[in-house]
């Protein structure tokens, strides 16, 4: 059992590939092995957390989630706990692992109890796991749930949180909200994106002894996604020089939206760009930013894009528009930000010139926002949401680039690839800016040499980790984010 490191890289499975890497362990092991296996990983890590825990409130539903809850209850009353036994099932109608369990819980001396204790000192939610359809509870279960997220006590959900869907991150309007989660066989992706983070807390994994590569040997399943891990250490050559480090321009800041371009160039700069030229679309009213004269201020006109990183769209507005042919025909590189982005999903003609880069091996990275990635698509922000990995995965294919989808669990993908969610990153990074910062750092590392999709997941971590490093009770300005991010 381990908690989830996030400097470490991990395997993500959907609820398909878990069932079948399940059923194959079940085919392999005794009976019961793995619910077994899973009640006692639940009780051992019940105990680390709450060690001075008496009563522990088990609610438990009707199927194999609610056998899990069963089994760890065993465990409890043997160590001398007091834990008191909720359970929407009966021995008549359970799975029969989930009824083989509840007769050991009865042969231990568990508590069963039509109703939750008045009192608890931690809540062990065993409702609904992978095998249930997310619907709205009703009923028993949906009053568990009031008083579960109404407690003041730590909450352990094990696999997922009740009403929390596994593989997109969605979530019940009524639905739990633990502050540690026991994922178990494999680790899925709804834990990491969307409402996942806010709903399951601190995670945990219990492979229960299977290796998740190898449990079908004869069909080895691919990662549904990965876990973002920490970028490696990128230490300069004594011998490197400006020019080994990429030219960025930054083309965008219309009238009124300057800052916005200044955020982006300021972010490649301090992320150790060689060199960083501006090109604004506010009428050249600004030729230097005495705060940061490293910037190099030129006509958009007189940029060599085809010798550049581009970074486009930041405070872009409508002035965008009549720069984009170009900068999509000629620029080596390319990362599309805000209302770029916009402008391309209302031009069938930029989006043709966008999707003939990737025939002339040219990189480009699209940054969209939830109703970004919308308007590019043609649906709604709310069906992003419900499926951000099919989402960034469609657009990705779609404009045959790499696509970093923005919002709780970045994601990244690109065609060929398998999509990565990153676990960095926090609410303080909701202010004006930020995403203008992210624009400017995928850009630096696109000049630095890291082709699309590598420069998209280490830009997006650092990112991240720079509001996780944030001194707590200063406020968060994308600015002063900018100056924090590392070469």
């Amino acid at each position: 059992m381990q908690k989830i490191d996030f400097r470490t890289r991990h395997a993500l499975f959907n609820v398909a590939a878990t069932r079948a890497m399940e059923q194959a362990a079940q085919a392999a092991l005794p009976a019961h092995t793995l619910m077994a296996r899973a009640g006692l990983a639940v009780a051992q890590l019940a105990l680390a957390l709450a060690p001075h825990a008496r009563r522990i409130w088990i609610a438990c539903g009707p199927g194999n989630n609610g056998g899990d809850g069963l089994e760890a209850a065993m465990h409890l009353q043997r160590w001398g706990k007091q834990p008191v036994l909720t359970w929407l099932g009966s021995a008549d109608t359970a799975p029969a692992d989930a009824a083989a369990s509840y007769q050991r819980a009865l042969q231990a001396g568990v508590t069963f109890s039509q109703t939750p204790p008045d009192a608890f000192d931690l809540c062990i939610d065993a409702l609904l796991g992978i095998g249930s359809q997310v619907r709205e509870p009703d009923g028993r279960m949906a009053d568990w749930i009031r008083l579960i997220n109404a407690s003041k006590q730590a909450v352990l959900a094990v696999d997922l949180p009740t009403g929390l869907h596994a593989d997109t991150g969605a979530v019940t309007q009524l639905s739990v909200k633990a502050t540690h989660t026991l994922s178990l066989l494999t680790l899925k992706p709804g834990l990491f994106t969307a409402h996942g983070r806010d709903a399951a807390g601190s995670v945990w994994l219990a492979d229960l002894g299977v290796d998740q590569l190898t449990a079908l040997a004869q069909q080895p399943l691919a990662p549904t996604a990965w876990l973002a891990g920490a970028p490696p250490a990128a230490e300069r050559p004594h011998a490197s020089h400006k020019g080994s480090y990429g030219d960025i321009a930054v083309v965008g800041g219309a009238p009124g939206m300057t800052g916005a371009a200044l955020l982006a160039a300021s972010a490649a700069l301090h992320a150790g760009a060689g060199r960083v030229f501006v090109g604004l679309l506010d009428g050249g009213t600004l030729s230097v930013d005495t705060s940061q004269p490293e910037l190099m201020f030129r006509p958009v006109e007189a940029l060599e894009l085809s010798a550049m990183t581009v970074v486009c769209g930041c405070g872009g507005g409508d002035a965008i528009c009549a720069q984009l042919p170009r900068i999509l025909s000629a620029a080596a590189a390319v990362v599309i930000d805000a209302d770029a982005i916009n402008v391309i999903a209302n031009d069938t003609k930029l989006q043709t010139l966008l999707t003939e880069r990737s025939q002339r091996g040219a990189a480009t990275v699209l940054t969209p926002h939830p109703l970004e990635a919308a308007r590019l698509l043609g649906t709604s922000a709310a069906q992003v949401q419900a499926d951000r990995l099919a989402a960034c995965g469609q657009l990705a294919e779609r404009y045959h680039c790499t696509v970093v989808l923005k919002g709780s669990g970045t994601l990244m993908a690109a065609p060929g690839q398998t999509s990565v969610i990153n676990p960095t990153g926090n609410a303080r990074l909701a202010t004006a800016g930020t995403g203008d910062v992210l624009a400017g750092l995928i850009g630096a590392r696109l000049a630095g040499g890291l082709d699309a999709f590598e420069a998209a997941c280490q830009a997006v971590y650092q990112h991240g980790l720079a509001a996780d490093r944030w001194p707590p009770g200063r406020a968060l300005t994308a600015g002063a984010l900018s100056r924090l991010l590392l070469h």
